[in-house]
């Protein structure tokens, strides 16, 4: 009879331990997924009132989804929800300047440099070289991730970077796009996650240290590029867009890019850009930063030297992309159809989305 005993009270006890570890070792998988807070999702542990014993449903015994991929789902659902759309209006009031919806629900505030920058003897204007921006992406329920790019001349650099981190906006890079230019310009790469009106506030706070304009947009909308776009467009295989007098192109890379565990669209600043700011008798100065895997540094950066396009940046903009991805910045003056041409054959080397 006391050999029964001890049997029982060994089994009940294996059960009681088994039911007390079941809700704590799921409660570890969701909060372990490596994700930020405000993207998990967490809800009650469900009960039941199953006897001991009972079979368990074949459903329940599925393998649980991976961790980081159920967090950014559910995030994606939740921001989906009309009821839970970040009010972006409350962002521009903290931010002091007007956005805009880009593609892939990115929502993009621009804040374009009034400062009188020169490089190699060129006027460069505002939307050339010069333009700050901050891109936020809805990920959960008045959270959302940010990345954004500060231009700031040399003695603006510290001031900025320490009223952002007391807002808590972290550094992501800091590096030169130009060469030779005057005044110096840095450019300062933030990114983070977060509700977006307070992250704006800290962002303003922070550009009201520097000479970057916030309010009322500045002059020049009235501009257009005095340029054959039409003949440069067939030239680089893609279309461009007039922004002022600079036309400005966008290509995409071919495979999905993600930060911090979610899809990253192109429009939060991970496709080539390529402007163009017309000189004159067809002539323009080009920049931009073409969007690398670490493999195809080298073919790109041959292919401009080979076009006559200098180079004169390399260098990451975030912490946690995948895949890794370099940002080469390049610089020339020419005919401006010859440049496309050069660009093109640089970018046919790289696995971005081929023209339609």
């Amino acid at each position: 009879m006391q050999r029964l005993n001890r049997r029982t009270l060994l089994r009940a006890g294996t059960l009681l331990a088994a039911t007390a570890v079941a809700p704590i070792a799921s409660a570890c998988t969701i909060s372990g997924s490596g994700q930020p807070t405000a993207t998990t999702v967490r809800g009650p542990v469900p009960t039941t009132n199953a006897p001991v014993g009972a079979t368990t449903p074949p459903s329940a015994l599925a393998a649980p989804p991976t961790p980081g991929v159920a967090a950014a789902t559910a995030s994606r659902q939740a921001a989906a929800t009309p009821t839970n759309l970040i009010d972006w209006q409350r962002v521009d009031a903290a931010m002091g300047k007007a956005g805009a919806v880009q593609p892939g629900g990115v929502y993009r505030v621009a804040v374009p440099l009034d400062l009188q920058v020169t490089a190699r003897g060129v006027p460069l204007k505002a939307g050339f070289a010069l333009g700050s921006h901050v891109e936020f992406l809805q990920v959960g329920v008045n959270a959302a991730m940010f990345m954004g790019d500060l231009v700031l001349t040399e003695d603006e650099v510290s001031p900025v970077l320490a009223k952002l981190q007391q807002g808590g906006v972290d550094l992501a890079a800091l590096h030169n796009y130009l060469l030779g230019e005057t005044p110096r310009v840095m450019y300062l790469h933030i990114g983070g996650h977060g509700d977006p009106v307070p992250t704006a506030a800290a962002i303003r706070a922070a550009l009201e240290l520097s000479k970057t304009p916030l309010g009322a947009a500045t002059g020049g909308g009235g501009e257009q590029p005095d340029l054959d776009t039409a003949a440069v467009d067939r030239a680089l295989g893609y279309q461009g867009k007039a922004s002022g007098a600079v036309y400005q192109f966008s290509v995409p890379r071919a495979e999905t890019i993600t930060d911090m565990g979610m899809e990253i669209p192109p429009a939060m600043g991970v496709a080539t850009a390529i402007n163009f700011q017309p000189t004159g008798g067809g002539k323009a100065a080009i920049t931009g930063d073409f969007v690398l895997l670490g493999g195809e540094v080298r073919s790109v950066s041959r292919a401009l030297r080979d076009a006559g396009i200098d180079v004169t940046a390399l260098h990451s903009h975030s912490l946690s992309d995948e895949p890794r991805l370099f940002y080469m910045h390049f610089w020339a003056v020419d005919d401006a159809v010859t440049l496309a041409q050069g660009l093109r054959a640089a970018l046919a080397t790289t696995n971005s989305v081929k023209p339609k």
